[in-house]
């Protein structure tokens, strides 16, 4: 006896078990935000080209995207023309970095996201008191070296839970911690246990360094992965934030986990058997490029979406002040709309 051929209806049977967990929070920040603008208003207001330090934000479509309309990225300040624009990334920037800037006469505009600012200032903060500070973070980070910057005699890297075991420091009466913002939030909590078993004076900082954004990313997807067969986080794989994502998938209960910067990289393999795809995005991530996972997922049966949410979030940052001045000068709004796909949306198209 031959089995029945499978009919339209018997796939739709079969396929309406697929669905996708979508979730909410993801993608820009407000830091984010704020840094892509930053570099979209100074290209219209002085003209290509404009010159960035590092990646504006870890990012590969954002950087492609901004490349086209004229900026230039470069990995050192020597690397700029004497008297040419510059913009310091989201990430931050060491004291020496600014030194450099003014000794080439670079007209600076400084995008670090304030909540990066934040723990620079608690880095002097601490530093002018003569306190050690356990920065916990990841050992060549871009944030990690501009805070390390603010007070090198200071500063004591710890890069994990095990690292805080044997870490070393001068006077353990008179000590903090710090951290990198886009840090996992329970792996950096267990690393500061290890180190309060040891340095039972060890100082709290004065307001949580993991950023809000990080921290209400990793809540969707905790939320989400005991239900998650599959989690697909789109993020490039130098975004810190994104990394920790998938560890925190597969950590809190999903089957398999995996990192993508476009729809295109997604394995059909990974979908096999798979019911329930979770889908989120990094920090970094114009949403343009999870509506592209969606599509794909939609494509293969996947076409049910529902929405986790984990947080609302409506926090905006102003413009850098050195930009806001050079726009009400020449009569340009500094005005900023807070929106998670205007670069993927208005952007590629040009």
């Amino acid at each position: 006896m031959t089995s029945p051929v499978p009919t339209d209806i018997d796939q739709a049977v079969a396929d309406q078990h697929k669905r996708v967990l979508l979730a909410a929070p993801r993608g820009y920040c407000a830091g984010v935000d704020r840094a892509v603008v930053t570099v979209q208003k100074a290209l219209d207001l002085y003209g290509p080209p404009v010159y960035v330090r590092k990646q504006i934000v870890h990012n590969k479509h954002v950087v492609a995207t901004l490349e086209k309309r004229g900026a230039i990225f470069v990995d050192e300040t020597d690397e700029v023309p004497e008297g040419a624009t510059v913009i310091f990334s989201a990430h931050g920037i060491a004291p020496v970095v600014r030194d450099q800037a003014r000794a080439l006469s670079l007209r600076t505009i400084d995008a670090t996201c304030p909540l990066v600012t934040k723990v620079h200032r608690e880095a002097r903060r601490f530093a002018s008191d003569d306190y050690d500070i356990l920065l916990i973070g990841h050992a060549g980070h871009e944030e990690v070296v501009g805070t390390s910057g603010e007070a090198p005699d200071n500063i004591v890297l710890v890069e994990s839970p095990e690292h805080a075991d044997t870490v070393e420091v001068r006077n353990p009466e008179k000590l903090v911690w710090l951290s990198q913002t886009t840090l996992s939030v329970d792996e950096t909590m267990e690393t500061v246990r290890r180190l309060k078993q040891r340095f039972p004076k060890l100082q709290d900082p004065p307001s949580d360094d993991i950023c809000y954004a990080t921290q209400n990313r990793q809540l969707a997807v905790k939320q989400m992965a005991p239900r998650t067969d599959l989690m697909i986080v789109v993020g490039s794989r130098n975004s810190s934030n994104s990394v920790r994502l998938v560890e925190v998938a597969v950590e809190h209960g999903a089957r398999d986990g995996h990192l993508v910067d476009y729809a295109d990289e997604i394995d059909e393999a990974w979908l096999a058997g798979v019911t329930t795809v979770g889908v989120t995005s990094g920090a970094s991530v114009p949403e343009i490029l999870v509506r592209d996972v969606l599509d794909f997922l939609a494509e293969r049966g996947y076409a049910d979406v529902e929405a986790i949410t984990a947080a609302e979030e409506s926090l905006l940052f102003a413009l850098p002040k050195e930009l806001r001045r050079d726009l009400k000068a020449a009569g340009i709004s500094d005005q900023m709309k807070h929106d998670a796909g205007s670069l993927s949306d208005a952007e590629s198209l040009r």
